[in-house]
């Protein structure tokens, strides 16, 4: 669980820092270049395959720990006071649901229409590329997120699903550490602090990135 956490952890860095290219006002120009790599670098595509085995393998652990947890106290405490940890620690059953349904919106919206699009209709590479790349047309990631981002529950949404992934980060980074017995009381305040920090910036930016957009704040 802590192996697989690390890896979605790391994976979640690379992917804001190149949905950050957005700000850049050029059109979506160096975000499309940047989209396109990820989408026909057959390296990068493997790894692709490595993160969606990572992120089943995680959920399956997840609820294989869940089931385990729920094994060894069938009955819940009678008094909640005594619970020990922070009500999101006591949720990341709920809290993963919550990411799953959202990544499945995600995954809809964006990487269904760039890699299956021209299989399964969605929209011909015609009708959204941005020109060539490398000999091929790219698609235009930027200009789908234009069109996605401009429906309100949509962008309320996505929201969600940030607070839903911080809360979920809060507990979940601290943990990675800990299952492979990093818990020294020396270093376990700093771990703390870099996971509360890693959480609300990863998710801040990514949650600014529907509002930028609807805002019209990036054009």
């Amino acid at each position: 669980m802590g192996f697989t956490g690390f890896f979605l952890i790391t994976f979640l860095i690379v992917h804001c820092f190149i949905n950050g290219m957005i700000v850049f006002g050029d059109n979506g120009e160096t975000f499309n270049h940047w989209a396109s790599f990820m989408g026909t670098n057959w390296i990068v595509r493997v790894m692709e395959i490595g993160l969606f085995a990572g992120l089943i393998l995680h959920i399956v652990q997840g609820l294989i720990l869940w089931g385990q947890n729920k094994k060894a106290r069938p009955i819940k405490y009678a008094i909640s006071k005594y619970r020990e940890g922070k009500w999101y620690s006591r949720s990341m059953g709920l809290l993963g649901t919550l990411i799953l349904m959202f990544l499945i919106v995600h995954l809809y919206h964006f990487w269904t229409p760039s890699r299956l699009g021209g299989l399964l209709g969605i929209r011909t590479l015609e009708e959204t590329s941005l020109g060539i790349y490398n000999g091929q047309k790219v698609h235009n990631l930027y200009s789908e997120m234009v069109i996605v981002f401009q429906n309100p529950w949509i962008v309320i949404i996505y929201v969600l699903g940030m607070i839903s992934l911080c809360w979920h980060l809060l507990h979940g980074f601290q943990s990675a550490f800990q299952t492979f017995g990093i818990t020294h009381k020396k270093y376990a305040p700093l771990i703390k602090g870099v996971g509360v920090f890693y959480s609300i910036v990863i998710c801040t930016l990514f949650a600014l990135m529907p509002i930028s957009i609807y805002l019209k704040w990036i054009n």
